[in-house]
């Protein structure tokens, strides 16, 4: 039998920590949680600096449709070249 916490169920006590208007960066070695401003369309994570272009499924409900492909691709292509050059410096 399940532990019951202030009488909630297990479904409800879980719905007392989902975050709404929130989500998780999708860049695996970030996930850091994303705030987004109320009828935005893109937003960038605060972390790592990529960003998402935004849907709202609801006025409160924010999900994420996918990378904006040209800023993302000059943070990777600095992120490389910056690995290149410590490596030349570092040999």
């Amino acid at each position: 039998m399940a532990i019951e916490k202030e009488g909630l169920s297990g479904a409800e006590s879980l719905a007392k920590t989902r975050t709404y208007g929130k989500f998780r960066c999708h860049n695996p070695s970030c996930m850091a949680r994303i705030t987004v401003e109320p009828g935005a369309t893109t937003c960038k994570c605060p972390k790592c600096g990529l960003e998402y272009r935004v849907a709202w499924i609801r006025p409160d409900f924010p999900r994420i449709r996918g990378p904006v492909w040209d800023v993302n691709k000059r943070i990777a292509e600095e992120a490389v070249a910056a690995r290149k050059l410590k490596q030349k410096g570092g040999k």
